[in-house]
């Protein structure tokens, strides 16, 4: 009689909480890109807390997932589970493209100019706050000074 008591009572099985976490991770690291670590160059260049984050976010699905399929008479989320994974990974696949293959597909600039092409004057302020114009850099250098040269670097971007 006692084993027809335990097969019938039902055991209250337990969160599986690195689920969520992860799929809340993932959501996480990929917004927090565009509204936090975009603004700043070392991290929006080469976002690595964002990839960061979205490994852990993956670590924590993969375990999750194991706990749910593994140990399923203890842990909840043979459903969720795999939808939140899912879910996730498209998460870190648009992220990877909104980072890397957008970008990609910007339009030609047509107004920079070419290799070899004299640039065009400008004047902008230097360290010190004072203007300085390229045609001041490249004046020819008194006799007691070396020859001056400038290098002209440009970084196109969206932002």
């Amino acid at each position: 009689m006692p084993d027809d008591l335990t097969a019938n009572t039902r055991v209250k099985r337990s969160a599986n909480w690195p689920l969520w976490s992860g799929f809340l991770l993932s959501l996480i690291a990929f917004l927090s890109y565009f509204l936090i670590f975009a603004r700043f160059p070392v991290t929006r260049d080469v976002p690595w807390i964002n990839f960061l984050l979205l490994a852990l976010s993956l670590a924590l699905l993969f375990v999750g997932l194991r706990r749910a399929f593994g140990r399923s008479h203890r842990y909840r989320g043979k459903i969720a589970g795999p939808i939140l994974s899912i879910l996730s990974l498209a998460v870190v696949a648009f992220f990877c493209l909104s980072i890397f293959y957008f970008p990609r597909k910007l339009p030609a600039s047509s107004q920079s100019p070419r290799v070899g092409q004299k640039a065009p004057d400008f004047a902008l302020p230097d360290t010190h706050g004072h203007t300085v114009s390229l045609t001041a850099l490249l004046t020819a250098p008194a006799a007691s000074e070396p020859t001056k040269g400038v290098v002209l670097v440009f970084y196109r971007g969206y932002w």
